[in-house]
């Protein structure tokens, strides 16, 4: 059964745009690309349709037009102490121009669909694509806050990062954490179009897997961050939900972006994504902090992130693949009753 309170921002008819991204370029793991494609196989279109939503899907973007550089950076020491620290943490990094050219795609596809009007549901894929995602959000709706539903933080920048894996950076490049780039030919430069959200419109739901430096960061900004063991204890996930939206949205007029990572829920619920975590939402939390976030008439964008169908047994992958659909259907406004 679905509801429809007045979405604020999105005109009638109200209309969803699937953006299908198979991109796994921002981790190593094989298999993220191929999220997307089950989710829409598994009738996720219908599904939406069903809810009353119209529904525009042009295919999953293949970004057959941009074909991945070498992943090599060199570095010369130039006897300059703070410039040859830059070029190695620029080293490190796993595919940067790569990442940096299809995530400026996405943002361009998700600005023209937030400016007609739809609400973009980006699959993916990996969680670097959220550089693109939010980034087209925020050209439509500069005032846009952000919930990011996550078993990590990932807003490692590229000094803190020790795997070089930009799934787990999108947020350092979203806040303007990393150091500006030296010149225009730098790798970093090739990040400058990433729009810039401010500190204090970003909350977490579910953190779990925390890196040293990551931590720093959220203290040193004060981001606001719910962890996943002390979500029902403390407060019940409807008393959260309402404090991260009392934070990012005290007077609730902002438009939300909702991004969802699947590993944010326990394993035991969602098993076929990257980087599992035992100890996280469980299925009801989970869907509970979409259909809340839709109940505000203020969803704009959503993301649903790192499902990975190669990465379990068929079982798992189903249960993986019927979780994201229904996480979705619960943010467009799926109820039990």
């Amino acid at each position: 059964m679905s509801s429809t309170p007045s979405n604020k921002f999105l005109p009638s008819p109200k209309t969803v745009a699937i953006v299908g991204c198979p991109f796994s370029g921002g981790q190593p793991k094989l298999g993220v690309d191929k999220g997307p494609i089950h989710l829409v196989q598994a009738g996720l279109i219908d599904q939406v349709e069903e809810l009353g939503w119209r529904v525009v899907f042009d295919g999953h973007h293949q970004f057959e037009d941009i074909s991945p550089p070498p992943n090599v950076v060199q570095v010369n020491a130039t006897g300059d102490a703070a410039v040859d620290t830059l070029n190695t943490s620029i080293a490190r990094l796993r595919s940067p121009l790569f990442v940096a050219q299809v995530c400026e795609n996405v943002a361009s596809v998700v600005q023209a669909h937030a400016e007609m009007g739809h609400l973009p549901v980006t699959l993916g894929g990996d969680h670097s694509l959220a550089m693109g995602t939010i980034s087209g959000t925020l050209r439509a709706y500069d005032q846009a806050c952000v919930i990011w539903i996550d078993a990590h933080a990932d807003i490692n920048t590229i000094h803190s990062t020790d795997s070089g894996n930009i799934h787990g950076m999108p947020l350092s490049f979203l806040l303007k954490l990393n150091p500006p780039a030296p010149s225009p030919d730098s790798v970093l430069a090739k990040f400058d179009w990433v729009s810039h959200l401010p500190a204090e419109r970003l909350v977490y739901i579910g953190l779990r897997d925390v890196d040293k430096g990551e931590k720093e960061i959220l203290r040193k900004h004060r981001i606001k961050a719910f962890s996943a063991d002390c979500t029902p204890p403390s407060y019940g996930i409807g008393k959260v939900v309402e404090m991260a939206l009392d934070h990012v949205n005290p007077q609730r007029d902002r438009p939300i972006h909702l991004s969802f990572d699947v590993d944010a829920l326990d394993p035991s619920v969602a098993p076929s994504t990257g980087t599992p975590v035992r100890g996280g939402l469980t299925f009801r939390e989970g869907h509970y902090i979409c259909e809340a976030i839709y109940e505000t008439g203020l969803l704009v964008a959503l993301d649903l992130m790192e499902v990975n169908p190669a990465l379990a047994d068929a079982e798992s992958v189903r249960q993986t693949i019927t979780v994201g659909c229904s996480l979705v259907r619960s943010a467009l406004g799926e109820t039990l009753l």
